[in-house]
């Protein structure tokens, strides 16, 4: 078995499928790709130029989801983590889709952007745009998945999926960008966070991520 990723650390989709692999016990080894000024040899992974790709032998995949949903049909006898049958399937599905799409471009393109990557380029923060995430767009999708969460400890109760590793893979970032989740408005989900980050998975990851961090001097 010869497992790579390509892609950079702090990507949340690069991280998202990293903390699968952990999780499912499959060693990789990481190739750093970053988002632009990718080799040639890159589109061959993925024609669209985007991060993570993935190499399993002569398979070459591209997208997070994809090539999660593809580790979880490949290797059925590690930790299943698309739950079990169709109707937890099809949850955990969605919310991986819900955290990826709707929530990526503000947590990551907008909070993490302007916070982190911008200062690493010497461009200014757009504070007011990063502002108006945090208090108008955001707290609806955070109202949807504290409901979702209810006091469960996962998405799907007792066990760990895809759904709560894509979500804390954008939170991830929030933080990274200065900002965390309000305990008063949602308890659940900022627990069910604390809850991942505190996951062998999670902290295996976070020291790379810090060094990344403090070698573009983007520490906070």
């Amino acid at each position: 078995m010869s497992l790579t990723v390509y892609g950079a650390p702090l990507s949340p989709f690069v991280r998202k499928l990293c903390l699968c692999l952990i999780e499912k016990g499959l060693d990789y080894e990481l190739e750093v790709v970053m988002p632009f000024g990718q080799p040639d040899w890159f589109r061959e992974l993925n024609p669209l130029g985007r991060i993570p790709a993935f190499r399993d032998g002569d398979l070459k995949l591209a997208d997070s989801s994809v090539i999660c949903q593809y580790l979880e049909e490949r290797y059925p006898e590690h930790m299943h983590l698309y739950g079990d049958g169709a109707e937890q399937r099809a949850r955990v599905r969605w919310l991986e889709k819900y955290a990826d799409y709707e929530l990526a471009p503000l947590c990551t393109f907008t909070v993490f952007r302007n916070r982190v990557l911008k200062a690493t380029m010497g461009q200014p923060c757009d504070e007011e745009k990063v502002q108006q995430t945090l208090k108008d767009k955001l707290p609806n999708h955070f109202d949807y998945f504290e409901a979702t969460l209810g006091n469960a400890p996962y998405f799907l109760g007792e066990q760990l999926s895809m759904a709560d590793l894509a979500l804390a893979s954008q939170l991830l970032n929030m933080e990274h960008g200065g900002e965390t989740l309000d305990a008063g408005r949602w308890p659940n989900l900022l627990a069910h966070y604390e809850r991942i980050k505190a996951r062998a998975s999670t902290q295996q990851l976070l020291p790379r991520e810090l060094r990344t961090l403090e070698k573009i001097g983007a520490m906070r």
